[in-house]
């Protein structure tokens, strides 16, 4: 059985054509959630992220730049939550400083939902982080770390599927 829908917003001190770019550029979204991205941001394009080592698929369903998105979203192998189980819609609004991202995610099993919402918040707070740039993530198996300002991390990132997907797994870096 579904629970109710998961709903988080967040401030992000960036206007919204940035903000876009978080979720429908790889190397954008890797700097605040997941490993390895494959993004086609056009309906029916391709949504893959791998996330702590959870192999999250769906298709970009809505894509209205740059104030909405909807995404089929589930996960690769899984009976709970499979692939295109679950909606996840991305509302951005301007503001004065900014805009504000709204994320409502549907049709989540009853044990999913919880986790689902513990996760959009962090990822949510570390997308903040990212636009502002005051600081770098630095991916791990478990999730980015953020970084001290002064740190500096040369990544090499392998480009896959015409510069629409990059792997993190591979990346070196120097503290």
């Amino acid at each position: 059985m579904a629970a109710e829908p998961i709903t988080t917003t967040v401030h992000i001190e960036a206007p919204p054509e940035r903000v876009f770019e978080y979720f429908t550029r790889p190397q954008a979204l890797l700097l605040w959630m997941g490993q390895h991205a494959v993004l086609d941001p056009t309906p029916g394009g391709e949504f893959t992220v791998d996330i702590r080592g959870v192999p999250v698929r769906g298709r970009y369903l809505e894509v209205e730049p740059p104030s909405r998105l909807l995404i089929s979203w589930g996960h690769a192998g899984s009976d709970r939550l499979p692939p295109g189980a679950s909606l996840l819609e991305v509302r951005l609004h301007p503001t004065a400083g900014g805009t504000t991202v709204t994320i409502s995610h549907s049709g989540l099993p009853q044990p999913e939902a919880t986790g689902h919402l513990l996760g959009w918040r962090q990822f949510l707070d570390q997308l903040a982080v990212v636009a502002r740039g005051e600081v770098g993530l630095r991916p791990t198996a478990h999730g980015p770390i953020p970084l001290r300002r002064s740190t500096t991390v040369p990544v090499r990132v392998p480009l896959v599927t015409q510069a629409r997907a990059v792997s993190l797994s591979s990346a070196e870096f120097v503290f």
